[in-house]
């Protein structure tokens, strides 16, 4: 007798190909079973998935769910995990001074899995409250190399890779500065042995000067953010740098947040064959009740755009998983994996989405989670006020 059955869905793992009707059998926290008719031996709990599509736990790979700390933290049980987010990962909310309260009072109790990668400034996002902020690393004092490494390797359970934020109103307008703050980063990072994500748009320093200085498995997050150099260059053609730097392996995630989505760079990239290595939310207290909402709202806009939901799938699952060093744990459907699963309705209708840059189109298409699965336990997903018919 299974302690779980996830019975009658549309299983589609991008991780193993698995596209068919199909149950999911879970004992305690693991996945024992994939395949048709697992009923016969019974079961303690049912979930009935008939109508659904059965994915991996969704992986949100740049939140900020720090709550309490920096400004912009939100509650990550409520935004991520009720909103069909399994594994979220923290995108430099803390920094070296900050991180062990992130771990104690956040991440340790909550059910949302978070990881976390470690700002370069040591106080991480803090004092990130709005236009009268002084920027994060202005003074650069506080991107103290030694003490990141530090704390990165004592809480290397948890921290997967560094993060620094480019733009002007992090850094001031100095391309010196910009340059060093980069450095420092990939400096932590190199030491660690793991990634960065460099948060980009209105920089000091050329797009093209920052793929350079970037390594294989790198993250440039903000890909289609629509300000100043960008992916596409004037004339609306994708960079050539870009395309080098993704064929050297660096990752481009969307990070949609409160002004990093443009549905304009996102269709002209998209028609130019230039999709994004990996989906995310950048979901935070500015972002959360729009225009981001959440991470299964940013899928919604890929599909508005034309994606197809098997190429969405992989860059929500497996591909954060990897870019963070957690395709074993976390990302796919298998047999003696953890049981983390995200049940998804595809609805049609009417439906108003909206951009960071306050446009507007209209959708006929929507992903609505409906329960997620995580390390076993059942947890029934919140409604979306964005997900209201409308028009």
């Amino acid at each position: 007798m299974h302690d779980l059955l996830v019975r009658g869905g549309h299983v589609l793992d991008p991780a193993s190909g698995l596209d068919a009707t199909a149950d999911v059998a879970v004992d305690g926290d693991r996945i024992v079973a994939i395949g048709p008719d697992l009923a016969a031996g019974g079961w303690r709990q049912v979930v009935e998935a008939s109508g659904l599509v059965v994915v991996p736990g969704l992986v949100d790979l740049h939140t900020h769910v720090y709550w309490g700390v920096p400004p912009l933290g939100i509650e990550p049980d409520p935004h991520c995990l009720r909103r069909g987010v399994t594994t979220a990962i923290d995108a430099g909310s803390s920094g070296s001074s900050t991180f062990p309260g992130f771990r104690r009072y956040v991440i340790e109790v909550s059910a949302t899995r978070i990881r976390a990668l470690l700002h370069i400034a040591s106080i991480g996002m803090a004092q990130d409250s709005g236009p009268e902020a002084a920027p994060e690393l202005e003074d650069l004092r506080w991107a103290n190399v030694d003490r990141a490494i530090e704390v990165a390797r004592a809480h290397a359970d948890l921290i997967v890779g560094m993060k620094v934020r480019l733009s002007e109103a992090m850094l001031g307008d100095s391309a010196e500065t910009c340059r060093e703050a980069l450095r420092r980063t990939r400096q932590a990072a190199d030491a660690i042995g793991k990634p960065t994500m460099v948060h980009v748009g209105g920089t000091a320093i050329s797009l093209a000067e920052i793929l350079e200085m970037l390594n294989t498995g790198d993250i440039v997050t903000h890909c289609f953010h629509g300000r100043s150099e960008g992916v596409l260059d004037d004339s609306g053609a994708v960079r050539p740098q870009v395309r080098r730097a993704m064929e050297r392996g660096i990752g481009f995630d969307v990070g949609h947040g409160a002004g990093s989505f443009s549905f304009d760079v996102a269709r002209r990239a998209l028609e130019r064959g230039l999709m994004p290595t990996t989906i995310s939310s950048d979901v935070h207290a500015f972002s959360v009740a729009g225009p981001a909402y959440d991470l299964v709202t940013t899928m919604t806009k890929f599909l508005h755009l034309g994606v197809p939901l098997a190429k969405i799938l992989p860059r929500v699952t497996s591909a954060p998983a990897r870019a963070v060093g957690m395709a074993g744990t976390v990302g796919a459907l298998r047999v003696g994996g953890v049981a983390d699963i995200t049940l998804l309705r595809l609805e049609r209708g009417d439906f108003l989405l909206r951009d960071a840059h306050g446009h507007i189109e209209r959708g006929e298409r929507r992903l609505e989670p409906v329960r997620v699965i995580r390390g076993g336990h059942v947890y029934e997903c919140l409604p979306h006020p964005a997900h209201h018919p409308q028009g």
